[in-house]
């Protein structure tokens, strides 16, 4: 309509409409801690500490042990375990806690990220400070929380049974819950930004929108051979062991079960999957050059040099944390990319 001189309205998205600032900026101190429970999921993994704790408490557990009898007992049931009885037989109190606090801190940290965002979200709904848009949507991220917590104790029972590692299936889940949750809330934040860059470029939108879809499956792969130790199978690149096509790769019958049980044939998917991302990316940044696909592709590039990294250097814990790092840090850009391409 032509100006009139009245007041001027702008169509706003529904997630925008009435949110204060203070809505936003809780969002991204969540997505920051989710980022850095990640952070701390890969260290926990590459130390082997996550079978430390032998029990799962989720109200009372949040204490550690507090005197030399209680890390006694800690250390009692540990030992009972399958890792404790057959690769960490010999260890002392003082070894045994170098494996637990990373472990405490891990379950800790979860069960923080969950009161940052249980405690403001019922205060925010009281101020009646959340749109329809957001509400169910929040209590969605609530719901899947749990979820994740859950499914972080099935991983750990895994490993309690009968042999002295986790379920690599399980680690899988549990890594990709994680990352499922760190993506919705960049997205809600992506959606609260105010002044946000749209395109309307749906070509884009759909490339973006299959490279995440496929960046999760790298992912899961990658926790395939992080359950599986596979990344020390084979430590050369671009070859594997002087092979482009190493040998093993069916050892497994029947012959499907390989690409998910068989450290050399995952290893060998991994790196394939991971070369064809980030080709998608490049490609992806060459038809549409500008800033966000710019900086996914620079961010594709420092990922592939971070897994060629770990391989070389036999899976060194610095090198692959910042390794699965590097892979949120790339979903980021994706996310970013598919959000301002839209209409």
């Amino acid at each position: 309509m032509p100006d009139d001189g009245g007041p001027r309205f702008a169509h706003v998205p529904a997630a925008m409409q009435q949110v204060p600032a203070s809505v936003r900026q809780w969002l991204i101190v969540v997505a920051g801690m989710i980022f850095f429970m990640i952070v701390i999921g890969a260290l926990t993994r590459l130390t082997e500490s996550g079978l430390s704790m032998v029990e799962w408490r989720p109200v009372t557990g949040w204490l550690p042990p507090l005197s030399d009898a209680a890390w006694q007992a800690e250390l009692q049931k540990y030992l009972s375990s399958p890792q404790g009885r057959l690769v960490n037989r010999d260890f002392t109190v003082p070894e045994f806690r170098e494996i637990f606090w990373l472990e405490y801190i891990h379950r800790l940290w979860g069960r923080l990220i969950g009161l940052v965002f249980a405690l403001p979200l019922a205060w925010f709904w009281w101020r009646g400070a959340l749109t329809p848009y957001l509400k169910p949507r929040l209590l969605a991220l609530l719901v899947l929380g749990g979820l994740q917590g859950a499914m972080g104790w099935a991983m750990v029972a895994s490993g309690l049974v009968d042999r002295p590692s986790v379920s690599h299936y399980r680690l899988a889940a549990h890594l990709l819950l994680a990352i499922v949750l760190y993506a919705y809330t960049v997205w809600l934040i992506l959606e609260l930004t105010p002044g946000g860059v749209r395109r309307g470029d749906a070509k884009t939108a759909r490339k973006a929108t299959a490279l995440i879809a496929f960046l999760l499956v790298v992912l899961v792969w990658g926790a395939f051979m992080a359950g599986l130790r596979a990344g020390t199978a084979h430590s050369t690149f671009p070859d594997m062991s002087g092979y482009w096509i190493p040998p093993g790769l069916f050892d497994l019958s029947p012959a499907w079960i390989n690409l998910f049980e068989n450290g050399t044939t995952i290893q060998f998917v991994h790196r394939w999957l991971a070369k064809l991302l980030v080709l998608g990316v490049l490609v992806m940044a060459w038809r549409a050059p500008r800033s966000e696909t710019l900086a996914a592709a620079g961010m594709a590039f420092v990922q592939l040099g971070l897994g060629v990294a770990t391989i070389l250097s036999g899976v060194s814990i610095p090198i692959a944390t910042l390794h699965q790092a590097g892979a949120v840090l790339l979903l980021t850009t994706l996310l970013v990319v598919r959000h301002r391409a839209r209409a």
